[in-house]
């Protein structure tokens, strides 16, 4: 194979995955890893992908960029489907629980499916419709479509969700800055997500690895304000340990 042609078919990995290892790559294409490192170097220099220790991750994107549900899907998919099964763990018969919109809590929904005495509230459309003909009560939020991730914003989902009570919010975030705090491109989700927070008693966050280190436009909340994570084991060390220093608890998948 072609230097350029393996260039070319890095580059389609990182689009479909959402990162790329070298000792994968090296493997992929029987080659070495010296070898790969000069592809990944290459193409950074090129402004084809960021470099990182071990691998490379997709250009980060200003913090205005808000992918729609479908451009999400195709990303870290393993990941996200690990982090839900962590997250179905921790559900239990007779709770109720809050689900925001993304692929993470799509996945989620998708296994609380035959869970009886179950309550799932929630402001995303394409999970109500998920779990409109299964065993779980589903309580909509309300208020205006934004049609590029199928939720449900503005006063009306706020103000219902001042006026219910729930175990568990599961939280997913486009970023999450440990100094900063967890955010969304989006000031209207940010709001809703804030509201989501107080009306439950514990707030998990459910993210891959990719959303560390990023800021997004909208402030959601400080982490002081989180619970648990959980996320894939490619989280940076030092934000592994400045969460837990933190006292929020982290579980790896």
């Amino acid at each position: 194979m072609l230097n350029e042609e393996r260039r070319r078919e890095i580059l389609e990995l990182l689009r479909n995955d959402g990162r790329v290892l070298v000792r994968d790559l090296s493997k992929r294409f029987r080659t070495s890893l010296i070898t790969i490192r000069k592809d990944l170097e290459s193409l950074h220099h090129q402004g084809m992908l960021e470099r990182t220790h071990g691998g490379a991750l997709p250009i980060r994107t200003g913090a205005l960029q808000d992918q729609t549900l479908r451009e999400k899907e195709r990303l870290h998919r393993q990941e996200k489907m690990r982090i839900a099964a962590a997250a179905l763990r921790m559900i239990r018969p007779g709770q109720v629980i809050i689900l925001d919109s993304g692929t993470t809590t799509t996945a989620i929904a998708r296994g609380c499916r035959h869970m009886r005495s179950l309550t799932v509230i929630t402001n995303a459309t394409n999970i109500a419709a998920e779990l409109a003909d299964s065993s779980v009560e589903v309580i909509l939020t309300g208020g205006s479509l934004r049609k590029s991730s199928f939720s449900l914003v503005g006063p009306l989902a706020e103000e219902s969700l001042r006026k219910l009570n729930a175990d568990v919010l599961f939280l997913a975030v486009d970023g999450f800055d440990v100094g900063y705090g967890l955010s969304t491109p989006n000031q209207l989700e940010a709001r809703v997500n804030r509201a989501m927070s107080e009306s439950a008693r514990r707030t998990v966050v459910v993210c891959d690895s990719s959303k560390f280190g990023r800021r997004s436009l909208s402030l959601i909340m400080d982490v002081s304000a989180v619970h648990e994570t959980i996320t894939d084991r490619g989280i940076p060390k030092h934000d592994l340990k400045a969460l837990r220093e933190a006292e929020v608890e982290v579980t790896l998948v």
